[in-house]
């Protein structure tokens, strides 16, 4: 317990440790990490993007980040299911807080979110984000692919996000598109789960519809990215309207026959064997969430997310 303090966001003495806060009070950062900008010392970074500009439906994501980091809370003080571990011993984990910007000015937008991920992506951190709407993930896969080279791409979804794009809309359908074009990311490693909806074009990139995913076990489907993606790097970015509308009501544009929050996240347990290099959860729009279900599946898929990374820095120290 000596290391471990009230308002453990603020009041933290370093990035790793579980804090001592109560699960219903205290700073609410992102499973109570550190709120900080001194990140050099970090090994993940957690920041948010409240951008809702370019959802084509419902509006809201713009409070996914806060809805997520508060329904975090409960999910620090003890180890980790099912990684049966208090993943923040050894892994440092700084909350970076939010992207700003001017809402007025949203032509700015991508280039600020791009510039901002280029500066964390140097202090050589694994950065997850948290949406905001879909479109957040084009300028992040800018930076990344900058970094590491064109990525396959895992995205879980309801929809491909590979409508029309003349280079210049700012639109949460279309960023796959753009990504392809300009060789971002490689469609012949990248492959969509959940889709339920039909766009122009897949671009190659292999899908797993809805109703596959129904017929499918977790570890078939676990396998199935295995084979696709192999060992190229990738990010991985999960649209929370990838699960049914039962397990995710807060979404801009939900879209029923989805897999259950249990599922994906059986999915996601067992893709220890991908190179991840970036990755991020978007489309929570609180608004219309009850119970706060959708955040809190939000906030487990992002948890998921780093104890697959802490997983992987421990067998890097073996």
């Amino acid at each position: 317990m000596a290391k471990k303090t009230a308002d453990h966001a603020i009041t933290a003495l370093d990035l790793t440790g579980a804090a001592g806060d109560p699960t219903y009070a205290g700073v609410t950062s992102f499973m109570r990490r550190k709120y900080t900008k001194d990140v050099d010392d970090a090994d993940v970074i957690v920041w948010g993007i409240p951008l809702d500009t370019s959802v084509s439906n419902r509006s809201g994501a713009r409070f996914g980040p806060q809805a997520i980091r508060r329904a975090s809370a409960i999910m620090d003080n003890d180890p980790q299911y099912p990684f049966a571990m208090d993943i923040f011993e050894k892994m440092a984990v700084a909350d970076y807080g939010d992207c700003a910007f001017d809402y007025g000015r949203i032509w700015e937008v991508p280039d600020i979110i791009e510039r901002e991920a280029t500066r964390l992506l140097e202090t050589g951190a694994f950065l997850f984000t948290l949406g905001g709407d879909h479109y957040i993930t084009w300028p992040l896969l800018k930076a990344h692919a900058e970094l590491h080279g064109p990525l396959a791409l895992v995205q879980f979804d309801a929809h491909q996000d590979t409508w029309a794009d003349d280079g210049e809309r700012i639109d949460h359908g279309n960023f796959v598109t753009r990504a392809v074009r300009e060789g971002i990311i490689d469609p012949a490693h990248s492959i969509q789960i959940g889709i339920r909806t039909v766009a122009p074009d897949d671009f190659g990139i292999e899908i797993l519809f809805g109703d596959d995913v129904e017929e499918m076990t977790a570890h078939e489907i676990a396998e199935a990215i295995r084979e696709r993606v192999g060992s190229k790097p990738c990010y991985v970015t999960f649209d929370i309207d990838c699960l049914d509308p039962a397990y995710a009501p807060g979404t801009g544009t939900p879209v029923a026959g989805g897999p259950s929050s249990a599922k994906m996240l059986s999915v996601l347990r067992k893709l220890g064997f991908l190179d991840i290099r970036g990755a991020d959860v978007v489309e929570v729009a609180p608004a219309y969430d009850h119970a706060d279900i959708t955040a809190i599946a939000g906030a487990a898929v992002a948890m998921y997310m780093l104890g697959l990374r802490a997983e992987k820095l421990a067998e890097m120290e073996d």
